[in-house]
């Protein structure tokens, strides 16, 4: 495949996750929106979400004006290097804030100088992993920053939860997260959480439970449980949608658990807002698109 091919592919998976809600996350806010009672605030916000996502894919313009950060994991097998990728990732999201699939999002942290093509250190967020199979694997996410501002970290024992070194610790933990995100972040949410780990790996691993089907269930039976009563815990606090009441303050809760050492024991709790953008493909050395991973 050449670079030009992959660029372009590459392109049009950024135009995807930008402006096409991915099935799942359709059915969602459908489900969402059916369930509120009539003439709320929150079955018009709903609404309004709903034809929101109509439009973007009829338009092919962003679903939000904050594209957010762009996270992009690769299973890279042997017949294309890192260095390859990068470069044509980079130029494709060069070319997609041109054309306004992305928003010029890249600041520099030191004088406030925006690059204007999101290029500079650490933008894009690129994961590579080596795959034994012949075709190449590529996600992205586009993280917001409203739902990052309400991602956080807990160490465990917290007096102030009452939360002790154990799965009621980390449910509560969650609870109190969704609690004082209530308003922020662009509900209704979905929650990526880590059990354990160190700091750096449990952002990592709670914010990889995104590129999960929200409609899938977890292998670990005592994680899958622990889901499905965070979810209903949350959405019986009436925070709501854009925490203006009702029955819908998140769609989903995937967790995920890491090994840790024994003198720490973090929660981290991942928070995405209602724009779910993330997609992939499976894409041969010739340059076929196999398969789409989220249609």
């Amino acid at each position: 495949m050449d670079a030009k091919t992959l660029q372009a592919r590459l392109l049009e998976l950024i135009r995807r996750t930008s402006c096409e809600m991915p099935p799942d996350m359709i059915r969602a806010v459908d489900k969402a929106w059916r369930r509120e009672k009539k003439d709320t605030t929150a079955k018009y916000a709903m609404g309004v979400m709903r034809d929101n996502i109509k439009l973007a894919a009829t338009l092919s313009q962003p679903l939000c004006q904050d594209t957010g950060t762009i996270v992009c994991y690769v299973d890279r097998p042997d017949w294309i290097r890192e260095r390859v990728f990068t470069t044509a990732f980079e130029r494709a999201v060069v070319e997609a804030t041109r054309k306004g699939y992305l928003r010029q999002n890249s600041v520099d942290s030191i004088t406030g100088k925006n690059s204007g093509n999101n290029l500079g250190p650490g933008s894009p967020v690129i994961h590579f992993h080596e795959t034994a199979g012949k075709a190449m694997t590529v996600r992205i996410m586009l993280k917001g920053g409203g739902s990052e501002n309400v991602s956080t970290q807990y160490a465990l024992p917290d007096n102030r939860l009452g939360a002790g070194r154990d799965l009621e610790g980390v449910r509560k933990c969650v609870l109190d997260a969704v609690h004082l995100a209530q308003g922020k972040g662009c509900g209704p949410g979905i929650l990526g959480v880590c059990v354990g780990g160190d700091r750096a790996t449990g952002y990592v691993s709670a914010k990889e439970q995104f590129f999960r089907d929200l409609d899938d269930k977890n292998e670990d039976e005592v994680l899958s449980k622990l889901e499905q009563s965070l979810l209903a815990d949350a959405n019986s606090l009436g925070i709501g949608p854009m925490g203006f009441g009702g029955g819908t303050t998140l769609l989903g809760v995937k967790l995920t658990a890491r090994n840790r050492v024994p003198a720490s024991f973090y929660v981290t709790v991942a928070y995405m807002c209602w724009a779910y953008r993330r997609n992939g493909f499976k894409i041969s050395e010739n340059g076929r698109v196999g398969r789409w991973l989220y249609n």
